[in-house]
């Protein structure tokens, strides 16, 4: 199969997914109208936005492209899938973190970064996670309790995940360009959504209802 056929069949992958889940397909991710909730993944490609699966709204687009194919074969294909969704409430507590993951890549040390160590072995093993250097990362360390720790490392695949622009934020490196792969990576991610509300739950954290206001498509609730 060529490189731009193969861009092709995963396109129409995720058109295929998108109709399927009842969520909007764009090739190219635009921006929303004037006064309208911030959009998620901008100019992403094979952007996917709505409730991607069940209980997760946000969007998704393909991540990490690169150039593959012989000279006049070329497309630009994924390596990862990025997906995304707004959760301010989560923010207040860690305004922003990154977790890594060590398996398969070198992890970059920022000196602008803190790294946080957690009473898990195995999480520490797997995971390089840090916060800026102005942020205290007590916080990180008392949210992610030692469930969330254990069920992270369950994961199968090179994850990684933070938040960012009050927004949370999860990669998933791509095995194979296919539907089911793509239904994997949103699962998971959906998933990470889902445990970190929980997280917020037990600590007694207000945290907004599962909605279109994730994804950008409504703004946020009052109250």
């Amino acid at each position: 199969m060529g490189a731009k056929q193969e861009a092709q069949e995963w396109a129409e992958a995720v058109r295929r997914y998108g109709e399927r889940a009842g969520v909007t397909y764009e090739e190219v991710g635009g921006i929303n109208p004037k006064d309208a909730p911030v959009a998620l993944c901008v100019g992403g490609v094979n952007r996917l936005t709505g409730q991607l699966v069940e209980g997760f709204w946000g969007a998704s687009c393909d991540a990490d492209e690169r150039e593959i194919g012989s000279l006049f074969n070329k497309a630009v294909l994924p390596t990862a899938i990025l997906a995304k969704a707004h959760m301010p409430d989560l923010a207040k507590v860690v305004p922003a973190f990154n977790v890594e993951s060590i398996e398969g890549h070198e992890v970059v040390t920022q000196r602008f970064s803190r790294k946080v160590e957690f009473e898990s072995i195995d999480f520490n093993k797997r995971f390089w996670a840090t916060v800026p250097k102005e942020h205290d990362p007590v916080a990180l360390r008392e949210l992610f309790s030692p469930g969330f720790l254990s069920w992270v490392t369950t994961m199968t695949g090179e994850i990684d995940f933070g938040i960012n622009d009050r927004q949370l934020w999860f990669l998933w490196r791509l095995r194979e360009r296919s539907e089911a792969e793509l239904k994997s990576a949103l699962k998971n991610a959906g998933e990470l959504f889902k445990r970190l509300q929980g997280e917020m739950d037990e600590s007694g954290i207000h945290a907004y209802p599962p909605g279109p206001w994730h994804a950008g498509l409504e703004p946020f609730p009052q109250g």
